[in-house]
């Protein structure tokens, strides 16, 4: 099992962290007219927005965010992190089309329905086992099926709000932010996983070479016995 190193922790950490202080910052800079709860995030990043540098340079740093992760995260096996790759892509793709002031965008629309897709259906993939792959006898608690499976399900309830908002509803920008803050947690809370389970793995390998150490003495000592005169009867 390979080790998480920890500045993949801290990228990790960034990731939602970049979201929320993104889209706070660039919506306090939008006029009074735009509400958080009614409006997208891709509002404060297209050519209508006042400052959309803010908003892009962070989806840029967020998928950024989401590459790192998938480029470490050996344990989550290599359907999950193409997955996790594809969504880091499509979303710092995102800036190079931005939804336009009037109307929609099928090129956006179709890069942030990518984007959005991959990041959810992510955690699903550690659940899938590829033809001659090694079976894992105990994965980390993130990357075993049923915990898989349920946190992709949860992913992709919050996703169906938001497309129903999108529909017909008047919170679309609640339900984007809602759903974006849960889909960048996740990477982070596997990579922590991931850790705490190479530390266990390696504490298991460490502790009967310690044992053996103990049995057989330092090198250059002599057994336990060895050189004592011996005691006749």
């Amino acid at each position: 099992m390979r080790a998480v190193p920890g500045w993949a922790v801290a990228t990790a950490t960034a990731a939602p962290v970049l979201l929320v202080a993104g889209w706070t910052v660039a919506a306090a800079r939008q006029p009074s007219g735009y509400d958080p709860v009614r409006d997208t995030l891709s509002e404060l990043a297209g050519p209508g927005a006042t400052d959309p540098w803010i908003m892009t340079g962070c989806l840029v740093l967020l998928g950024c965010c989401y590459l790192t992760t998938a480029a470490v995260l050996h344990a989550a096996g290599l359907p999950a992190r193409f997955l996790l790759a594809v969504g880091g892509a499509a979303t710092v793709a995102l800036i190079a089309f931005p939804r336009p002031r009037v109307g929609g965008s099928l090129a956006h629309g179709t890069v942030a329905t990518v984007a959005v897709l991959a990041l959810v259906l992510w955690p699903a993939g550690a659940a899938l086992r590829l033809p001659g792959a090694a079976v894992r006898a105990e994965p980390p608690w993130a990357f075993r099926r049923p915990v898989a499976l349920a946190v992709t399900t949860l992913l992709l309830a919050l996703f169906g709000w938001f497309v129903v908002e999108v529909t017909g509803g008047s919170r679309t920008g609640l339900a984007e932010r809602v759903s974006a803050v849960a889909v960048a947690l996740w990477p982070l809370l596997a990579l922590l996983s991931a850790r705490r389970a190479h530390r266990r793995w390696s504490a298991a390998q460490v502790a009967p070479a310690h044992r053996a150490g103990g049995r057989a003495g330092r090198p250059g000592e002599p057994p336990a016995g060895a050189g004592r005169p011996a005691t006749g009867g």
